[in-house]
């Protein structure tokens, strides 16, 4: 398993106390007892996420399991305000949601570059003594204690963002697929769950168009009860905006194939099946033309119905249709049947 790549993290986070108000009355040499002058408290510190797209792990937070914010400084005399406490930034990759550790709530995303979110609020600083001067009460001999910041829980998850997401069981061909059409390296080869985090690779398209293509660990049957790499890699297809479904054209049966990453799919979150669909068949080098019009006949017949999906024959090998996958991509990106 990859320990660099992290997408869940629990951790504390304290918020700053607010400062204190001062009770103070004016003094100089010409004023033995003038009225009051007392600051306001400044704000405790805040704890903030930060979007950051250079990131795309959360493995910088994961021995840091409390986040403690600065306090804000006591007002002082002549209404000067205390200094407010300093925040804490908690730099994130794009993709992150918060959660509340008790209830499970969604509290916000990250999405863009520079977004910031207050996770946690600092503690609003007291109200000096010059703020509580009325007709009435000349002179107040009070001011506000500083509000105390809070210390809660929060779930930190990673879900990648990209374009596309690649499905598909254990060696499709998905980290192949990705290598030829973007830049992107990752770890190829004959064995099941080569892949162990998700890989994102820029697809340059016509134009100088590009769009991004997550390669998602391989899917087994009985992914969403947990089995296999299971839950932990489901939830990143949530974010992909198409799935590509990918399944070996030396697959007994490519129909059945199909259904079960489905049926995965269904099972984990029905909202998934609402995404738009590409059926790549991968590994085509290995079939000759006759055999190729035979599959696709069959295909076409069965897949019908609910189960209508466009597919396509390819190989990454000899790039046969690479090209026809990519506009296949992009038009259902941009204009959706």
């Amino acid at each position: 398993m990859d320990n660099n790549f992290v997408d869940y993290v629990k951790i504390c986070c304290r918020s700053g106390k607010g400062g204190a108000g001062s009770v103070h009355f004016h003094r100089d040499k010409l004023t033995a007892f003038g009225g009051p002058d007392g600051g306001n408290g400044g704000r405790g510190g805040n704890v903030i996420l930060r979007g950051n797209k250079q990131l795309w792990t959360l493995i910088h937070l994961k021995y840091r399991k409390h986040i403690v914010c600065e306090p804000g400084a006591n007002g002082s005399s002549s209404n000067k305000s205390g200094k407010e406490g300093a925040d804490e930034y908690l730099e994130v990759p794009l993709g992150t949601i918060a959660r509340d550790e008790e209830t499970g709530e969604i509290e916000c995303e990250i999405t863009e570059d520079g977004q910031e979110v207050i996770l946690v609020k600092g503690g609003r600083g007291g109200l000096g003594n010059a703020n509580f001067k009325n007709s009435v009460q000349q002179n107040p001999r009070f001011a506000q204690p500083g509000e105390e910041g809070k210390s809660e829980w929060k779930i930190l998850e990673l879900k990648v963002l990209a374009d596309v997401g690649l499905v598909g069981f254990p060696n499709a061909g998905k980290s192949t697929l990705l290598s030829v059409v973007s830049a992107a390296k990752p770890q190829i080869a004959n064995y099941p769950f080569t892949t162990l985090v998700p890989n994102l690779g820029i697809v340059s398209y016509r134009d100088d168009k590009s769009f991004v293509m997550a390669d998602i660990p391989g899917i087994i049957e009985g992914a969403s009860e947990g089995k296999g790499l299971g839950l932990r890699f489901l939830r990143h297809i949530e974010r992909n905006s198409s799935l590509l479904f990918l399944v070996s054209c030396d697959s007994p049966d490519i129909v059945k194939e199909y259904k079960v990453l489905l049926n995965e799919l269904k099972k984990y979150n029905p909202e998934l099946l609402d995404k738009k669909r590409i059926l790549a068949i991968s590994k085509a080098d290995m079939l000759d033309d006759e055999l190729e019009k035979e599959m696709t006949a069959d295909l076409k017949k069965r897949l019908t119905g609910k189960n209508k999906v466009p597919f396509i024959f390819f190989s990454s090998a000899t790039q046969k249709n690479i090209v026809m996958l990519k506009d296949l991509v992009w038009q259902q990106m941009n204009f959706p049947y």
